[in-house]
């Protein structure tokens, strides 16, 4: 097949005076930062079902989006074609990998088997397509929400028919991710929820989730698949209540089923803006269980309150996320998942490359923000010196476990009697910010 973007070539790191608009301003793969570079500090990942699959289609108008590539039809003849393309782009903007949906890459068939038969085909063109590129899959999964089976969800479904079905779908969706060297494997609970509580059974309906967990974590031990499973929490949308709200109500849930030392989270700034809760404050969740596994990089528009999944821009919000996750190790599995799609009114081809290039350039830069902000210590400076109290006497009694409430009770009064109970110290809010200001 002929090159789909025959006069661009390959996306390299210009420098921020460039007036190149298919060149990188911050992202250089090479540049070392704390130790590692940035490729292998951001493991840059390009979605299969934004970017090969979306159509610019809204709850209001039909899909606007010019794709040559495509001919009508939903075949495995196009579907072979629109892998072509999908690994152009990715190799054109040195993204070193991708992650898919199964109905994403292959047509759906009338039943299981056409479905996996499609699903081969198709899977077999990656792979060798993967071998051209040198592209390798972040991780795979199964889409358990666009079919009408699903329309009482999928591992939570009251009918014990679809939930067999979803098993059968996510076995397939192992073995290729596994056949495809995928380094992980994404759970996203689309319809995993309620719309009314009162006709639905949520402990049978959990109890079953947790059965279907642990049959996929027996079944990947089974064939031999190595990657790191993830859940990915996201609140309302489509459901009035998601059994995976939000990464405290995911953490609950996996250690009240004994699924905690099989599973890690994939984090989405979009669906923690929608939980109510900031990107950094998720990814701290995550951090303190030692449970962060993926980040999905996108932004959703304050104005709207749904899951707009835009590209991320905004370089503070960004370089605050990276600051969080430098703090707590980096990623040590998984990477920053373009899960983001072109805007409606941004219909053309090139469009798609202009905004993965924003994208990689917003979290190149946060990632050097953050990386200066902690090679300067100010921040966490001002976080030790609010703490001091934790680090000696009755403090470090507490924490170690030397206290109770009769004894805190003692040395309440034997303060007040003597000089007094220790001040507070300021939280210097407006001061962080300011600090945080210089560096952006």
């Amino acid at each position: 097949m002929s090159e789909a973007f025959p006069k661009i070539s390959k996306v390299t790191y210009e420098g921020k005076t460039t007036k190149n608009p298919f060149a990188y301003k911050f992202y250089n793969p090479d540049q070392m930062v704390e130790g590692k570079t940035m490729k292998d500090h951001l493991r840059f990942s390009c979605v299969y079902w934004h970017t090969m699959r979306g159509n610019g289609s809204d709850p209001f108008g039909v899909g606007t989006a010019l794709r040559p590539w495509e001919d009508g039809t939903n075949s495995v003849t196009n579907a072979l074609k629109r892998a072509d393309v999908f690994f152009e782009i990715c190799q054109k903007l040195q993204l070193p990998y991708y992650a898919f949906h199964d109905r994403d890459v292959a047509p759906e068939g009338n039943t299981l088997k056409e479905c996996n038969a499609n699903f081969d085909k198709v899977a077999a063109h990656m792979k060798e397509l993967q071998s051209t590129t040198g592209v390798k899959l972040l991780w795979g999964t199964a889409s358990l929400f666009t079919n009408a089976r699903y329309v009482h969800g999928a591992a939570t479904s009251s009918n014990a028919d679809v939930f067999a079905f979803a098993a059968g779908q996510v076995k397939k969706a192992l073995e290729v991710t596994k056949e495809l060297g995928g380094e992980g494997y994404v759970f996203w609970g689309g319809r995993e929820g309620y719309a009314l509580l009162h006709n639905t059974d949520m402990k049978r309906e959990l109890d079953n989730l947790s059965r279907f967990l642990h049959m996929a974590v027996d079944y990947a031990k089974k064939i031999g698949f190595k990657g790191a499973f993830y859940i990915e929490p996201k609140p309302k949308e489509p459901s009035t209540h998601q059994y995976d709200s939000d990464a405290a109500a995911c953490l609950n849930f996996l250690r009240q089923y004994d699924l905690l030392k099989d599973f890690k989270l994939n984090i989405e700034n979009n669906h923690a803006t929608l939980a109510g809760h900031s990107f950094c404050h998720e990814l701290q969740t995550c951090i303190d269980a030692k449970a962060l596994g993926s980040i999905d990089a996108n932004s959703g528009d304050p104005l709207l309150g749904w899951d707009t999944d835009e590209f991320p821009y905004d370089i503070t919000q960004t370089a605050l996320a990276m600051l969080t996750i430098l703090n707590g190790g980096g990623l040590t599995t998984g990477g920053v998942n373009f899960d983001a799609k072109v805007r409606r009114a941004s219909f053309t081809p090139e469009d798609l490359l202009h905004a993965h290039i924003l994208g990689v350039d917003t979290y190149a830069r946060a990632l050097t923000i953050a990386a200066a902000i902690r090679a300067d210590g100010g921040l966490k400076d001002i976080v030790e010196e609010r703490y001091t109290s934790w680090n000696s006497g009755v403090g470090k009694e507490i924490e170690g476990g030397k206290s109770n409430f009769e004894n805190l009770e003692r040395y309440v009064f034997e303060k007040e009697a003597a000089n007094g109970l220790s001040d507070n110290i300021s939280g210097s809010q407006e001061r962080i910010l300011s600090y945080i200001n210089s560096f952006v």
